[in-house]
């Protein structure tokens, strides 16, 4: 049916997965997997939430969309919390972290052509970046497997190096507008940014007045420990954006901006039909209620120091283990094997886990983790590296 009916965009896996419990998910022939993949990092309170299903339930008998030119007491609610748990002022909803990003280019844009003039469009992004599939947001990932099909881009965009202030400072010029950048690298490589790092991109934006822009979407709402993954490092963007885990499953995405940028919007100057409609929004003020009223973020510290705990063993263990990192329930060890073989074996054994990078296996569980588990998922990995270290 795949190959008769949908476009050939995405490699799959041979399973058709029917319901999950938890940290586990079932396929239609009743076998078990644990996830440590959480749809990619957005099913952050796992399957089967209650208080996600009683929602969409509740939400559906009364509206499940209505336009944005009328107000939405959901999402007036969800940015209320946002802005007030947060160094941000307005809100701007979506459908998905490209959306997201867009959002922030134009924003940046438009501070920058109102501001400091009609030649303010460059933007700076770094190398093995992803920010999205859209153009624009294309425009700003730095890995050129994603691009090269895709060419000409955005031609306002250089790159700088992750984590190297001095090859940021070789790109600034009267011209830009906004540095792009994610506080932690996911499909990098699970990469954290270095604190100091981040706070001198924090002074050279405020001294420059250009717009320092955190990319979010698959490091914030709790996946590093805070609500935001840059709380975890102290230094506040102007702008944030924001999607994957937020809506619980359901489809959502938002940009942040504190109040300077956030005013060089005016009506009209960007929308999105679906964006911030009564479901996602529903949806979102729960997962951000778990987040800040739950002892969710107690358990994503407790647990990163037992995924630190168990793959510092298997560093010990297997010598193709080269390197752990990462922040919260965002984990990656790099590798001197293929990523790929790793993946297809835990998957036979009923594991779920992700590659990032060309030799990083990617951890993001969803957030409700428990150390049971955990534990039966590195029994399996401990497995599958076995498996390989004996070919």
């Amino acid at each position: 049916m795949e190959k008769n009916y949908v476009m050939n965009t995405y490699s799959r896996f041979d399973v058709v997965f029917d319901h999950g419990e938890g940290c586990y998910l079932f396929d239609i022939n009743g076998k078990k997997y644990i996830d440590f993949a959480s749809g990619i990092a957005v099913n952050s309170l796992g399957y089967g939430c209650k208080k996600i299903e009683d929602t969409i339930s509740s939400q559906s008998k009364k509206l499940l969309h209505c336009s944005n030119l009328y107000w939405s007491e959901p999402q007036l609610e969800l940015a209320q919390k946002l802005c007030e748990n947060s160094s941000f002022d307005k809100a701007f909803f979506c459908n998905s972290g490209a959306e997201a990003n867009e959002a922030a280019l134009k924003l940046a844009k438009i501070y920058a052509k109102k501001n400091k003039g009609a030649d303010c469009t460059k933007f700076i992004a770094f190398k093995n970046s992803f920010h999205g599939r859209t153009t624009g947001s294309l425009s700003l990932t730095g890995q050129d497997k994603y691009q090269k099909n895709f060419t000409p881009l955005m031609p306002e965009v250089e790159f700088a190096n992750f984590n190297d202030i001095n090859s940021v400072k070789k790109l600034l010029s009267p011209e830009v507008c906004a540095i792009f950048l994610e506080p932690v690298q996911g499909e990098g490589g699970i990469v954290p940014a270095k604190k100091e790092f981040l706070q001198e991109l924090r002074d050279i934006c405020t001294k420059n007045n250009i717009a320092l822009i955190f990319d979010e979407v698959q490091c914030g709402m709790g996946r590093c420990g805070k609500l935001f993954a840059h709380q975890v490092y102290d230094v506040n963007p102007d702008i944030v954006t924001l999607a994957k885990a937020i809506g619980g499953g359901v489809p959502m995405g938002a940009m942040l901006s504190n109040k300077k940028f956030a005013d060089a919007f005016e009506a009209g100057d960007h929308a999105s039909t679906f964006g911030g409609n009564l479901l996602a929004c529903a949806c979102a003020n729960v997962v951000v209620d778990e987040i800040l009223n739950a002892k969710l973020l107690e358990n994503v510290d407790k647990m990163h120091n037992y995924f630190v705990q168990k793959l510092s063993e298997l560093k010990e263990k297997y010598s193709f283990i080269k390197e752990i990192r990462g922040l919260g329930l965002m984990l990656g060890i790099e590798l001197d094997i293929s990523p790929k073989e790793v993946v297809n074996l835990a998957f036979k054994e009923g594991l779920l886990i992700l590659s990032a990078g060309s030799n990083v296996i990617r951890f993001v569980p969803p957030l409700i983790i428990d150390e049971k588990a955990a534990e039966e998922g590195f029994r399996v990995l401990d497995k599958v590296f076995n498996e390989i270290k004996g070919e």
